[in-house]
């Protein structure tokens, strides 16, 4: 629509071109500009959330093959661990074999003098010679054990000790104070510095 005005100094006219008033109102337009922003929030929230999905899958996909992975070492482990002790226990059991077959062969000429001598008496009924051929063999023994890391337990006029002593009688002793050893009955040995089995003994009392 145009509006024609008269010009104060010239008294001239012109014509002016006035916008047509808008039917909708300020709070309409505003409304229009949140629906609008609103609607770009969503999409941006949609985009987001699809991200972090298939970040979340990854993430799963991730830890399940290193799950997959320590599994696989855990059996392996398991596995080298189970053939140790089995490699061990026959290790084991071979060298008590071996130890065993080592001190038989030792034993073996003690036997073979025990039979000799056993033979000889048979035929010739000299004791003297037996006692004397048992004596031998007896200190071979001996010897044996000492080069195993076995020796006998001292015992007369040693203190009692029940580590080592194992009393089986309490007698007067004129000789011995209280509580010394004064008879062996059976002698007690150590190997290498541990008791295989104690002495028996009668202790003063």
């Amino acid at each position: 629509m145009e509006i024609t005005t008269a010009d104060e100094a010239t008294g001239d006219t012109e014509s002016a071109s006035v916008p047509e008033k808008s039917t909708r109102s300020e709070g309409e337009n505003a409304a229009d500009k949140r629906n609008e922003v609103e609607a770009g929030d969503g999409g941006v929230e949609e985009v987001d959330a699809s991200q972090q999905a298939e970040s979340s899958a990854e993430d799963a996909e991730r830890f399940r093959k290193e799950a997959e992975v320590w599994y696989d070492r855990f059996v392996r482990l398991q596995a080298d661990f189970d053939n140790y002790r089995k490699r061990t226990a026959q290790e084991r059991e071979e060298w008590v074999r071996s130890a065993s077959r080592r001190l038989v062969e030792k034993l073996l000429p003690v036997v073979d003098h025990f039979e000799l001598a056993a033979a000889s008496s048979r035929q010739n009924r000299d004791f003297d010679a037996l006692a004397k051929g048992v004596d031998m063999i007896l200190r071979q023994l001996e010897q044996l054990l000492r080069e195993e890391g076995v020796e006998p337990i001292e015992t007369v006029g040693r203190p009692f000790d029940p580590e080592l002593h194992e009393a089986i009688m309490r007698v007067d002793s004129a000789e011995h104070g209280e509580g010394v050893v004064v008879e062996e009955v059976r002698r007690g040995y150590r190997m290498h510095g541990k008791v295989l089995r104690p002495a028996l003994v009668k202790v003063s009392q």
